[in-house]
């Protein structure tokens, strides 16, 4: 490779110790070297050593490394013209857009942290997470002012930062979307004058002049926000070190990357941890190109497959499926795809058959969690090493993996037997933010608990059998039952409620409700639906209600939810079909 932070070597260790090596795919090595270096200086180097390298490619304008490297300089010191310091944090609310990119490497340059935010967020959801971090700053796409505006009181946002997703269009698609799109569908927010208001291009300004804000390995690069068995979104504190060496670990196992010259389809949202690592973070380090998708339109995505050819797709098997169920697949030329990653929720079999016969790409499973940046196991990609489909793979360079008994988690058990899984390795999160008693759970003697149940074979293939943390994942995103149960239960007609996830083909799960209503009181499944819209983002609403007199719980009052779990699985085996 060119380029200076690159996947290099260290001594072997005994396959005794990792016997799942032997299956990785050739030049995968077993144990890596983790150059001591902040994350953002992945991008320095690929703006040196590829300066004239595709960096994004955004409604077909491409933008080279140098580009984007000197407007994320421009962007640091226009963060500190605002007063923005190290160790503050900047919330980036924004989907893939060259803002994301630069804005991101930008607020690490200026020693700052960032606290990536779900733009489908509802003003209240977003505003626990910018009063949680501690948020100074945030940038955000002008369609999405409204929101950040109604969710910055009582936090400590003083700073504004937006941007038009127009600005950065090739100039004939730019005077269209203003003339068609920009007002009509709201991308035209006025915020002059409002308290701490500014645009990117205004923060933009300042000159493109490197300064070392300081910053160490150790010290925290993101904050990214997830849930446990409580339900309370926490700030998973993931360092620069943790996130490096998730990223040099995935190079190891892409080799199909080339310095300079890859493209990648960027369709995984940044705001994710997986977006973040696997997919941005990733061809920042190999100077690859990024196909930038702000949302998933399967047209748009599949144009842009057969106009820019990327080698490398990571997706989710919402994504794979929507390709394999469209007819519009047949019209394009997918065949340029040479690797695919799955994540966020469990591949079906028949969904990787079938993209693998419309595609010839190889295409595997993997595993991840928030609070390892996020990376764990994968498949071997390419066929040298075995594939077992149904199981997330074997671990990564450097990790250790262990499934232990679920009642103590300390005694290891043998191939085949389920039990909770547990991890170790460089990429570990430092901990939940302010809240030790959850890291403490969660971080034993150096083991991460993932609260996730499985299974390994005498070989190291891992398979998750099942969740023991309640969390309901939609599409790849996560619904906590409390948040849903939370909102369910200021309907005025609402005695008790309960939310779990029920199976869906495409988005792996739903959110169903069981509600209780108060005595004398009524209410129609549709207008509890409509109510939890207005206090949810769309993936968290409930697509089912089923009324109750009473529901499931322990002699202490907790609502069994693995109970009510229990009788919907019971019931949908013996439904018959309409």
């Amino acid at each position: 490779m060119a380029s200076k932070i690159k996947v290099e070597v260290k001594d072997l260790a005994p396959l005794a110790e990792r016997p799942w090596t032997r299956h990785y795919d050739p030049g995968v090595p077993a144990t890596l070297v983790y150059p001591r270096v902040p994350l953002q200086a992945m991008l320095d180097d690929a703006a040196e050593s590829h300066p004239s390298a595709t960096a994004t490619i955004f409604f077909n304008r491409k933008r080279s490394y140098k580009s984007i490297s000197d407007a994320a300089w421009r962007f640091a010191n226009g963060l500190r013209r605002l007063g923005i310091k190290q160790g503050d944090r900047v919330a980036l609310v924004l989907p893939n857009t060259p803002q994301f990119v630069i804005a991101f490497y930008g607020a690490l340059r200026a020693g700052a942290i960032v606290v990536p935010c779900n733009p489908r967020y509802t003003a209240p959801e977003l505003q626990r997470q910018l009063a949680d971090s501690g948020a100074m700053a945030v940038v955000v796409l002008s369609r999405l002012y409204p929101l950040v505006k109604a969710a910055r009181a009582a936090t400590s946002v003083e700073h504004v930062i937006v941007t038009n997703i127009k600005e950065e269009m090739p100039l004939v698609l730019r005077v269209l979307f203003t003339l068609a799109k920009e007002k009509k569908d709201g991308h035209r927010q006025p915020f002059a004058g409002d308290p701490g208001a500014a645009a990117f291009s205004e923060v933009l300004s300042a000159p493109a002049e490197p300064f070392d804000a300081g910053t160490r390995p150790d010290d925290l690069a993101v904050l990214q926000y997830t849930g446990g068995t409580t339900g309370i979104s926490k700030g998973a504190m993931l360092s620069h070190r943790a996130l490096v060496a998730n990223t040099l670990q995935c190079r190891s196992w892409f080799a199909n990357l080339r310095d300079g010259t890859g493209t990648a389809m960027a369709v995984m949202p940044f705001f994710h941890v997986y977006g973040l690592t696997v997919v941005m973070s990733l061809a920042v380090q190999a100077a690859a190109a990024m196909v930038l998708e702000p949302q998933l339109d399967l047209e748009h995505l599949l144009k842009d497959i057969q106009r820019h050819r990327p080698q490398l797709f990571c997706g989710a098997p919402i994504i794979y499926n929507a390709i394999n169920n469209s007819p519009l697949a047949q019209k394009y030329d997918l065949r340029s795809i040479e690797a695919c990653v799955s994540g966020s929720a469990p591949l079906l079999v028949e969904t990787h058959r079938r993209f693998v016969e419309l595609t010839g790409a190889k295409i595997v499973e993997g595993y991840g969690l928030t609070e390892a940046a996020p990376v764990t196991h994968c498949n071997p990609i390419f066929g040298a090493g075995k594939q077992k489909i149904g199981t997330i793979g074997v671990p990564y360079p450097d990790v250790e993996s262990r499934i232990v008994d679920l009642e103590a988690g300390e005694r290891e058990l043998a191939p085949g037997e389920s039990g909770e899984l547990i991890l170790r390795g460089p990429q570990l999160m430092d901990g939940y933010y302010k809240r030790p008693d959850e890291t403490a759970l969660t971080l034993r003697n150096g083991w991460l608990y993932t609260g996730d149940i499985a299974t390994v074979d005498d070989e190291g293939y891992v398979a998750i059998v099942d969740r023991k943390k309640e969390m309901i994942i939609v599409s790849g995103f996560n619904v906590y039952p409390r948040e849903v149960e939370e909102a369910l239960a200021t309907h005025p007609a609402v005695m008790d409620a309960a939310a779990i996830g029920i199976p869906h083909p495409i988005k792996g799960e739903e959110v169903k409700a069981f509600v209780v209503l108060k005595p004398g009181a009524n209410a129609t499944a549709e207008q509890i639906v409509a109510h939890c819209r207005e206090r949810l983002a769309p993936f968290k609403v409930p697509k089912e209600v089923e009324f109750r007199e009473s529901l499931p719980k322990t002699l202490i009052g907790k609502i069994l939810r693995k109970e009510l779990a229990r009788e919907e699985t019971a019931k949908r085996k013996t439904a018959v079909p309409a």
